[in-house]
């Protein structure tokens, strides 16, 4: 009995069906190479984090022309991906893809999974900005690779696939660092050794998740930077504030200086215990408040956690320090 095959959707190639050892591009595998991971859905096993473990292993080193198309399908039966960090594609930036896609084809395949609650459908992995090109160019079929990953690899994917071609503002950073550790239960850690930055990185890029709702706009649509929003962190005034920086076009410096301004004596020591509070801040990754009276030589030094995980690695870093 002939297995039929669905609408729009051709049989999977004849390379599919050698069965000599395969990467995950399809092409010859090195025996030192392995796949995604070497899991596929539904397997058990220690989780394997890094880079090498997520994007690299199934995106390959950019050589997009040399990866193998598992299928060409009908694109109305691809859907994006629920985890996809990016919430911006500019128009212009998908209308000149279009035009490319017109007159190119699309010569990299889009990287999917299939869809797990819908037969014959997908769900992106990566590729979502020439998805949607391909739509607005009126392609009715794509070319696709298809592998295997849990919800929690393609949520990681995504982010580190945006990540590395910088098609990300700081907001959407921190935004999907914060759905990998709420949906996933990830660590910052964990999250550390998967992007391949330090711990102290993702929690100052999760701290700008602290600012007004609107001077996170202003940071995500690029009218404010990092370095001027960063002193705005836990300011009552932070919205007036930042208006203010935008206005006078301050600078990173001038902003912090903006939010230290205060009527009292010794401004210099004050801004000197500013300046060492935002080192102490970035090394930590906390909200840190420092004290220090110079006629009493007296000084408080308060270091503020926002989640169990913070307090515990915390102490583990103080106690190891006194012993070490």
């Amino acid at each position: 009995m002939t297995q039929k095959t669905p609408k729009n959707s051709p049989p999977e190639n004849d390379s599919q069906k050698n069965d000599s050892p395969k990467n995950d591009f399809g092409t010859k595998r090195n025996p030192n190479e392995k796949g995604l991971g070497e899991k596929r859905l539904g397997e058990k096993g220690p989780r394997e984090k890094g880079l090498g473990r997520g994007l690299k292993a199934l995106l390959g080193d950019g050589t997009a022309p040399n990866a193998a198309t598992d299928r060409i399908i009908a694109i109305e039966y691809i859907e994006p991906n629920p985890w996809q960090p990016r919430r911006n594609f500019p128009e212009a930036e998908l209308a000149e893809l279009a035009a490319s896609l017109k007159q190119h084809g699309m010569i990299q395949p889009l990287l999917v999974r299939p869809h797990p609650t819908k037969p014959d459908h997908f769900q992106l992995i990566a590729g979502e900005r020439r998805w949607r090109a391909a739509q607005l160019a009126k392609q009715h079929q794509t070319p696709i690779i298809i592998r295997n990953a849990t919800d929690s690899e393609s949520a990681e994917i995504a982010l580190i696939e945006n990540m590395q071609r910088q098609d990300l503002n700081a907001i959407e950073e921190a935004d999907g660092y914060q759905r990998l550790m709420d949906e996933f239960k990830y660590k910052q850690e964990e999250l550390a050794k998967i992007i391949g930055k330090s711990r102290s990185y993702i929690a100052n890029a999760l701290r700008l998740l602290r600012l007004p709702q609107k001077v996170q706009t202003m940071l995500a649509n690029g009218t404010l930077t990092i370095g001027q929003a960063r002193p705005l962190i836990g300011h009552e005034n932070a919205t007036q504030l930042a208006e203010t920086i935008q206005k006078q076009k301050l600078n990173a410096r001038q902003a912090e200086q903006l939010t230290t301004k205060k009527p009292k004596k010794h401004t210099q020591e004050n801004a000197n215990l500013k300046a060492i509070t935002a080192q102490v801040e970035d090394a930590l990754g906390l909200d840190v408040r420092l004290q220090f009276n110079d006629k009493t030589e007296r000084g408080r030094v308060v270091l503020n956690t926002e989640s169990l995980e913070q307090f515990d690695e915390l102490i583990h870093r103080l106690c190891w320090k006194q012993h070490s």
